[in-house]
């Protein structure tokens, strides 16, 4: 069945259009001519025609349904200048061939209802799926995507959509094995291979200091170097502790003709002597070493300076330097401060030979220094590996972010997934379910064409339609079969002429709409009679007197109750018409029942050249004047004064003095007290007076305060005539 259109973009339907949703098994459609009444009719015909481009229609289930429209085209098509294609229907044949053909009928029926679950069902998992994908791809794309996209922008080339995203993360997942690596190790490598290619470094030098280390565990400098014990002059040195006083004095004994120390003539040749014996060959070669060995270690000392400073300055200018250059800086300046100390120390051990001294050795601090440049020269190895096997490494490396990706989100992977998995294996299952059914409506469908071969000829039609005519008074003119093709019909007068171009307007009206119910029973081709249909039928009663008027309503109505049962392949009826009167007689359901839950009704409307509907479901928008009266009579508040007043009078007139043949003296003396027959007596002046001449301004302003009084009395004319349960009926109360 139809279940939603939407027109736009043409005619009377603007860029917003009409949108008519639910429709029901029966929809009674109401509009004045040029409301857009046949428009709609022919969208329904034709809903792919070019001009309906932005229309929609939507069927119950997505099945649509062969759709049988009648309106003028329909009468144009199909009664022109020519001979009028036959509608093969049903005849009389073998009792068991029609009852085999109406139990087949059912059965298809059945099946075609499952057919419809499983396509609902099938649908709304598969809605169900496509929702889950995407609430899944707006949840990866936030939280994983956007979280990573500015540090692995490169990885995510060829997957910078939702779509191919999540596709590729499912991908990966399904290759996972373990853990891979750490989200620092692949940033790191992720600095190095993506962007602009990389090129290669030159390793770092290394620091030679064994010779330093060499130097500063050398036992000169806790020797005391000094003089020679068995001089006489010895005992007196050692005993002052004056041992690189005196020798510090002897390099002047040669320039001064006075003693250097007490800088009198006492210097002799002897006391010369004893101090050459004194400062021997032993003390002499100790204090040349510990000079040459100091030397040496200032020259190797400055040596590593240059080069720990000369690394530092060119590695803080290499944007891809491998060292940890603030760790080498710091540990740098504590070497840098050392030897600073032990060149002190040094220099007082040459100045007090006999002082014992401890050099604090470098060997830790610059051990640690050369670690990280080894450190340095591994990652530098490793990146000159990459330069060199670039496109593998990067190729690695994109696997490896997306190892990582899964990794991270292993939990919500599975959970998707394995929700993805249930929902596909139910799709699949319902699919093979769907084309079982559709197999068995194939083979049901075909066994009951096969069956009605034997029993469907153009000749049921005819007889029906000119039993019809007969009935109804056209004996003058009927269908027969055409004589140079007998699966087509002619329209015949009585004396064998033919009558398509001199039959009445109202006639050519009234046997199209029988010719087109024998078509929605049939067809015009012998496979097709037992198709489900949907019916549109627009204003069939357009040109026909009103006796006609009763005949299409009655034969309008016996389908109704047809579609309603499900007793054919008739499944929908949408009606449209702008006669109110044939409107009631052809939605009037029975005599207790207001309602019917397969009944819709809608109003089309035009305002100002676009057209409008409103729905009122089950309830009917078209009633008989006495209610409509009623009707204006509940919303008084939003009618005017004289508006009430006429209501009134015409309401007292219908019900009491047409109905009821009251008179206004009845309705007066109704009343017992005379104060109460003069108000009655007010009330009926008042309402003739609104009703039969224009008020002056004074009554118009006092217009209000009068309705609200006299509204009291119209009631209490109901109660005193014992008809207070009609009036109560009528305004909906209690």
């Amino acid at each position: 069945m139809i279940k939603t259109i939407h027109l736009k973009g043409f005619a009377t339907f603007d860029k917003c259009g009409v949108r008519v949703d639910n429709f029901n098994k029966i929809n009674f459609i109401y509009g004045v001519n040029g409301s857009g009444k046949t428009t709609i009719s022919n969208f329904l015909k034709n809903p792919n025609a070019p001009r309906f481009s932005e229309c929609e229609l939507e069927w119950v289930n997505d099945a649509p349904l062969k759709t049988l429209v009648y309106n003028k085209s329909f009468r144009d098509e199909n009664f022109g200048n020519g001979p009028i294609e036959g509608v093969f229907t049903l005849g009389k044949g073998p009792k068991e061939d029609a009852l085999t053909i109406e139990k087949k009928q059912i059965e298809l029926k059945e099946l075609k209802d499952s057919l419809a679950i499983k396509n609902k069902t099938h649908d709304s998992q598969v809605l169900m799926r496509t929702e889950l994908e995407n609430d899944f791809k707006e949840e990866i794309w936030n939280e994983i995507f956007k979280k990573y996209k500015t540090d692995f922008k490169e990885a995510f080339d060829g997957a910078m959509k939702k779509e191919s995203f999540k596709n590729r993360l499912v991908e990966s997942f399904q290759k996972f094995i373990q853990p891979g690596l750490s989200f620092e190790q692949i940033n790191k490598k992720a600095k190095t291979i993506f962007g602009n290619r990389p090129g290669k470094l030159d390793p770092l030098p290394s620091i030679e200091f064994s010779e330093t280390s060499r130097i500063e565990i050398s036992r000169i400098w806790s020797k005391k170097i000094i003089g020679k014990s068995d001089v006489c002059i010895s005992s007196l040195i050692q005993k002052l502790g004056i041992n690189d006083w005196v020798n510090e004095g002897r390099s002047y004994l040669s320039s001064l003709p006075v003693c250097p120390f007490c800088q009198k003539n006492t210097i002799t040749e002897d006391f010369r002597k004893q101090l050459d014996a004194f400062f021997d060959e032993s003390f002499t070669g100790d204090l040349s070493k510990a000079r040459e060995y100091s030397l040496l270690y200032n020259t190797e000392t400055q040596r590593i300076l240059d080069e720990l400073n000369s690394l530092e300055a060119k590695e803080k200018q290499n944007k891809s330097t491998k060292l940890k250059i603030e760790e080498y800086t710091k540990i740098a300046k504590v070497v840098s401060t050392q030897i600073a100390g032990n060149r002190e120390l040094l220099e007082k051990k040459i100045k007090e030979p006999s002082r014992s001294i401890e050099l604090p050795s470098l060997k830790e601090g610059l051990a640690q220094l050369q670690q990280l440049i080894s450190e340095a020269n591994i990652e530098i190895e490793n990146h000159n590996s990459i330069v060199d096997n670039y496109e593998t490494e990067k190729s690695r490396l994109i696997d490896a972010i997306w190892h990582f990706l899964v990794d991270e989100n292993k939990t919500r992977l599975e959970t998707f997934i394995k929700k993805i998995a249930g929902l596909d294996k139910g799709i699949d299952a319902l699919k093979k379910q769907r084309n079982e059914l559709e197999s068995k409506c194939q083979a049901i469908g075909n066994e009951i064409r096969v069956i009605s071969k034997s029993l469907t000829s153009v000749q049921p039609s005819v007889e029906e339609i000119n039993k019809t005519l007969k009935a109804y008074g056209f004996h003058n003119f009927e269908i027969v079969p055409s004589k140079t093709d007998k699966n087509q019909y002619r329209i015949q007068r009585e004396d064998g002429s033919l009558a398509e171009n001199t039959l009445s307007e109202g006639e050519v009206t009234f046997i199209t709409f029988l010719y087109f119910l024998q078509l929605a029973k049939g067809s015009t081709s012998s496979d097709q009679i037992n198709e489900e249909r949907v019916l549109i039928i627009d204003d069939p009663i357009s040109s026909l007197d009103s006796n006609i008027l009763f005949v299409v309503s009655s034969l309008i109505k016996e389908l109704i109750k047809c579609i309603k049962k499900g007793n054919d392949n008739i499944r929908q009826l949408i009606l449209f018409t702008h006669n109110v009167f044939f409107h009631k007689e052809v939605s009037f359901i029975d005599g207790r029942t207001k309602d019917c839950n397969k009944t819709f009704f809608w109003i089309l409307r035009k305002n100002s050249g676009r057209s409008s509907i409103e729905e009122f479901k089950m309830k009917n928008p078209i009633q008989n004047s006495y209610e409509l009266l009623w009707q204006e009579l509940r919303n008084k508040d939003n009618s005017s004064g004289v508006t009430v007043q006429n209501i009134m009078r015409r309401i007292i007139e219908n019900y009491f003095k047409i109905l009821g043949k009251f008179g206004d003296d009845d309705l007066i003396n109704k009343f017992k007290d005379k104060e109460e027959k003069e108000i009655c007596r007010s009330l009926l002046c008042w309402i003739n007076d609104g009703s039969h001449c224009i008020p002056d301004d004074l009554y118009i302003e006092q217009q209000e305060d009068i309705s609200n009084k006299y509204f009291d009395v119209f009631k209490s004319i109901f109660f005193h005539t014992k008809h207070i349960e009609h009036y109560n009926m009528m305004m909906n109360e209690d």
